[in-house]
């Protein structure tokens, strides 16, 4: 595998005469826990959408472990789980189903499926509520749900689209302590939250995009290097970037 989990080259975007992503460049180590952040209507959802295969670039490549998202989309597929912010699930459907689901549609076959999922329910502490209907769990459980499913065909890039939105600040901390130990097994993590005292606690470097362009790279300690906190730098940054 590529040391590269993620390459983003030169990638371009418009949906008719905007430009949701301009000439955007990025690369995330694999074992990284990496930020991507940006305001509303910045660009992170489409870039999000075209990792995925859910919409497609005009201009530039895309790489997961190596693997071209448009020529090589199912191997790319298959080294990527995804967490939305959205519940994009059967509300109906119990727990367990919906993992089983997901698993069957990445090739995983029953006996595989069943032993994990078992150790996905235990993980997360969902054991008890394995056949309960979706509509019927908290917001912190829902979460759970979520990322144990984006977990289930064990990828190796996992995306996370907003993952504590919503839930109480105690649920808030319970998650990150389930991310900081799949980072810590191993697992790369994409972040996109606009809890920025999340993303200081959490990730090693981040990315910054405003207005479709890539405003700022590096690492956490080098940005609060003089003291400032992220929120400041990011203001700052989103900023320049809307009056430019």
């Amino acid at each position: 595998m590529s040391t590269h989990a993620l390459e983003l080259s030169h990638v371009g975007k418009r949906y008719k005469n905007v430009a949701a992503l301009n000439d955007v460049s990025l690369t995330v180590t694999q074992g990284e826990f990496f930020g991507f952040l940006g305001p509303n209507g910045a660009g992170k959802s489409t870039t999000i959408n075209l990792i995925c295969g859910i919409a497609r670039m005009e201009t530039g490549t895309i790489r997961v472990f190596g693997h071209d998202v448009v020529a090589e989309y199912r191997e790319a597929r298959r080294h990527i789980g995804l967490s939305p912010q959205e519940f994009n699930v059967d509300i109906f459907e119990k727990v367990t189903n919906i993992l089983d689901f997901t698993a069957g549609y990445f090739g995983l076959r029953a006996p595989l499926r069943k032993s994990r999922i078992e150790a996905l329910l235990t993980q997360f502490d969902l054991t008890a509520h394995a056949h309960k209907e979706f509509h019927a769990l908290s917001g912190g459980l829902k979460r759970r749900v979520l990322l144990a499913r984006a977990l289930v065909h064990d990828p190796a890039l996992l995306i996370l689209d907003e993952p504590t939105a919503g839930v109480d600040v105690e649920l808030r901390r319970e998650l990150w302590r389930y991310l900081r130990e799949l980072n810590a097994a191993g697992k790369t993590i994409l972040l996109t939250s606009h809890y920025l005292e999340e993303v200081e606690m959490l990730c090693e470097r981040v990315a910054i995009i405003a207005g479709g362009r890539v405003v700022q790279e590096g690492t956490i300690s080098a940005l609060l290097a003089d003291g400032r906190k992220l929120e400041e730098w990011y203001l700052e940054l989103t900023t320049q970037a809307h009056v430019a």
